[in-house]
């Protein structure tokens, strides 16, 4: 990216659907926390976790496959090593930006993602970076 924070501002403003894989029911942790903010700043979330049924008044999905309308945005809270079959969804889909949240950082799973033509973000938590560039009000 070349001037990484207009870029990061126009992910941010354009995909408002987001489905955040691993996203866990329980109120405590980070992808909860991270959904839930994103949820109140206006972003369609479309929770995608094997285990769950629903998470934040929204239908779970097991995979993104599953998911039966348009993804922007795939919002990743799993280990490194298991991104880039989430990303090989994420392009198969048809979304426009794979998101690998602070921690997350699948070398292959980025470079799958750009030659496919998405916007790529590794290593970064949405939520911070929504309230540093866009605000938090």
């Amino acid at each position: 990216m070349t001037d990484e924070s207009t870029d990061l501002r126009r992910i941010l403003t354009e995909c408002r659907t987001i489905a955040v894989v691993g996203l866990s029911a329980k109120e405590h942790r980070a992808s909860h926390q991270v959904a839930r903010y994103l949820q109140q700043h206006g972003y369609r979330i479309i929770p995608v976790h094997p285990r769950f049924d629903s998470v934040l008044g929204e239908r779970c999905y097991a995979r993104l496959a599953d998911i039966p309308h348009a993804v922007d945005l795939v919002n990743v809270f799993r280990r490194t090593e298991d991104v880039l079959p989430v990303a090989q969804e994420a392009v198969a889909i048809g979304a426009r930006c794979l998101w690998q949240q602070l921690g997350i950082a699948n070398i292959k799973a980025d470079r799958l993602a750009r030659a496919a033509g998405l916007d790529s973000v590794m290593d970064r938590c949405i939520k911070i970076e929504h309230a540093r560039l866009i605000g938090a009000g």
